[in-house]
């Protein structure tokens, strides 16, 4: 039997997984699922229509499944936050359902959120992320496996941020932000995320060789970005991980608004660097 604290409001039509936790003061509303070995700690609000997979920790004050913080949003739509499994929610985390009946914002499976994070509604956060203190992804944006959000970043509504992409603290991405790079100032790309690629055992030798050669295509060559995608299509030996950086940029040019966003492009170097 799930253990819940007395002081806890749990709503009879809350579906509780027999081994969660739920802690002093929580609130979990209807129409809710808290899967197994999930623990609330005091304080928390799980609100209508979330779906929370098994293993997943949240800290006080986190509210999830919130009411999109859309003018346009009316309150009987019945819309949903889904979550998978083994996420970390710090303290004040804030998560909202989706605009649109049947639409989710959805939330994959191991990512850690620090404290005052926030994902807004018909978002997606893949696998493996993590979103570092007050770092904000906005509505309909989609931030791939992988990725780290530093301190105060902001991602604005319709974004895609690839895999495998680290922020400098207090970036602000309103382009489409390609797999594997490293994104600084506003939109702008100042290298490749290394590190990332190296800690990714998911990635050979030879996979991480040809993504730095997509790099190079995309930013060094003088190219357009068509013109870069041209080359790329020629590179027929390349394996996975540098066809996902090459599809991405040919689904920014493909992209269609509002996702029409365009390409982060390269930082070009001053005299004060």
């Amino acid at each position: 039997m799930a253990k819940i604290h007395p002081t806890a409001i749990v709503d009879p039509g809350a579906e509780i997984a027999d081994d969660a936790e739920i802690g002093a003061y929580c609130v979990v509303e209807g129409d809710t699922v808290i899967g197994p070995g999930s623990v609330l700690r005091p304080h928390v609000v799980i609100r209508r229509y979330t779906r929370l997979g098994r293993g997943n920790h949240l800290d006080p004050f986190v509210v999830l499944g919130g009411e999109p913080q859309d003018l346009k949003f009316d309150p009987t739509t019945v819309s949903w936050l889904r979550i998978g499994d083994d996420n970390v929610f710090r303290e004040g985390v804030t998560i909202s359902r989706a605009t649109g009946d049947g639409l989710e914002t959805v939330v994959g499976s191991r990512t850690y959120w620090m404290a005052y994070s926030h994902a807004g509604h018909n978002a997606t956060v893949e696998d493996d992320c993590i979103l570092v203190n007050c770092a904000a992804v906005a509505g309909h944006a989609v931030v791939h496996r992988r990725t780290i959000l530093s301190a105060h970043v902001g991602v604005h509504q319709f974004c895609w941020v690839g895999e495998g992409v680290m922020t400098q603290g207090g970036t602000g991405i309103s382009m489409h932000a390609p797999p594997f790079t490293i994104i600084a100032n506003v939109s702008r790309v100042v290298g490749l995320n290394a590190i990332g690629l190296k800690r990714n055992r998911d990635l050979t030798d030879e996979d991480r060789a040809q993504v730095r050669q997509a790099f190079r295509i995309t930013y060094r060559s003088g190219l357009t970005v068509s013109a870069a995608l041209a080359e790329m299509d020629r590179q027929q030996h390349w394996g996975a991980a540098a066809g996902r950086f090459r599809d991405f940029v040919r689904r920014v040019l493909e992209a269609e608004k509002p996702y029409a966003r365009g390409l982060c492009p390269l930082r070009l170097r001053s005299r004060a660097d």
